[in-house]
């Protein structure tokens, strides 16, 4: 595996899934903080106390990522912590946490990349109608420009919304996830207003003359479909419209895809939602796209569903411990596409992981033989669609520790560290050396 010299090698996390301390500093409810303390909700009944402790073990953990010689990390920031309530003023104890975290990793060599959404919005902006309402596109913008004046002297990379189709969709459609609602036109009102709350991040950031990069993430996927039956390929080029182009085409074309707009204004009416000049606030250039992927879709058509409730067919081979399949040869794939779709536009692989059952035997190091491998597989991937003309110029491993797996809450531990949470014991896996070993061996190759 070669990559360019530059690469950045790193590793992921979100707010709500480590830092834990809800209630430090002033920090507000978030609509996860609701979610969890609903019953049934979350598996277990766990929620986001006390995660893995990262507000107040947070040099410990910039320790141990210097060991493992990152390159980059990126977290999220907790918009709660920042504006309790969704509006006002900084609350500047939030503040003070993410500039000594970024301060932190600075001083040890490692570059910032700070996601400004990842699902924590205040619950009292859901109780004013969340992303289904077109307020919070302001509110959101407020913030950003606070996140902004609050950290731009120590951070230069920003990610504006993490996966807005699992904000929308599964958190207002599906209700599997925060805030729990099941209403498709809400979620279809939610994906419209966290694109354009992007693009209001992305003005702000532009108009305040900010050196840097800025960039959104998107969960992308391959769908294929699981036969050559003209059911099975039109369920699959649903899907591929409904996750894929419903959120690359209006950021990177200024328009959302007609046949899925046809689909919804069927399904649910006109698209009143969108107004004059939002796809143009939406679809101003970025820098980079940060892709999620963790595994393709093998898509079957089920006329007993209706037509965005898709079955998703049994595929051979392995599977992580989530039941998502491990096909590595679709990421080649998806960052190729993403090439000649996204005019060019880099590409920052933001997450890439896999869960499996580890256990703590008592070792200096935990074995987690499936993971290496699979991350293994997944950077020969990256290599070899940069290798064929793909301008990717980062990998970040999801994720540096165990953490609270949102719905699934303790239960799926996708760390390269293994976090024993009774103690809050850190102990590196496997795959945390081999990535290691890795990224000294590209910088070896690097002359670095």
């Amino acid at each position: 595996m070669r990559f360019p010299a530059d690469f950045v090698f790193g590793a992921a996390t979100a707010a709500y899934q480590i830092e834990g301390s809800t209630t430090a500093d002033g920090r507000g409810e978030s609509i996860w903080d609701r979610f969890c303390a609903t019953p049934g909700k979350v598996e277990n009944g766990d929620t986001g106390d006390p995660a893995c402790e990262h507000y107040v073990r947070w040099e410990e953990d910039l320790d141990l990522m210097r060991s493992l010689g990152l390159g980059g990390y990126r977290f999220s920031i907790a918009w709660p912590r920042i504006q309790p309530n969704g509006r006002g003023p900084a609350n500047r104890k939030g503040l003070d946490f993410y500039r000594r975290l970024a301060g932190g990793l600075q001083e040890r060599g490692i570059t910032p990349l700070a996601t400004l959404y990842h699902w924590d919005l205040p619950q009292a902006l859901e109780d004013g109608g969340g992303w289904a309402s077109r307020d919070v596109v302001e509110r959101f913008a407020e913030y950003a420009q606070l996140v902004f004046d609050g950290l731009g002297d120590s951070v230069q990379n920003w990610i504006t919304h993490n996966e807005p189709w699992v904000t929308s969709f599964l958190g207002y459609a599906y209700g599997v996830k925060a805030p729990g609602v099941t209403s498709w036109p809400r979620a279809i009102a939610a994906a419209h207003h966290a694109l354009l709350a992007h693009g209001a991040a992305v003005r702000a950031f532009r108009e305040g003359g900010r050196d840097g990069r800025i960039g959104i993430t998107l969960d992308l996927t391959i769908a294929e479909p699981a036969s050559d039956s003209a059911e099975d390929r039109a369920a699959a080029e649903r899907l591929h419209s409904h996750h894929n182009r419903w959120f690359l085409e209006p950021v990177f074309r200024g328009a959302y895809p007609e046949d899925t707009v046809e689909l919804y204004e069927l399904s649910f009416g006109p698209l009143d939602v969108v107004k004059d000049d939002d796809l143009a606030l939406i679809s101003q250039p970025i820098d980079f796209l940060g892709v999620n992927f963790y595994r393709p879709n093998l898509v079957a058509h089920d006329p007993s569903r209706p037509p965005l409730e898709l079955r998703e067919a049994d595929r051979p081979g392995p599977h992580t411990a989530m039941n998502w399949p491990i096909v590595p040869a679709a990421l080649t794939q998806l960052l190729l596409r993403l090439q000649h779709e996204c005019n060019g536009t880099p590409l920052v692989i933001t997450e890439n992981g896999a869960a499996f059952a580890d256990e703590l035997d008592g070792g200096e190091v935990v074995e987690d033989p499936e993971r290496r491998a699979y991350l293994q597989e997944h950077i020969q991937a990256v290599a070899r669609a940069i290798a064929q003309g793909a301008d990717v110029r980062g990998y970040y491993a999801w994720s540096l520790l165990d953490n609270f797996e949102w719905e699934h809450g303790y239960s799926q531990r996708f760390g390269l560290v293994y976090v024993d949470y009774p103690s809050q014991r850190r102990v590196l896996k496997r795959s945390a050396l081999w990535y290691r070993d890795l990224i000294a061996e590209q910088a070896g190759r690097n002359g670095d």
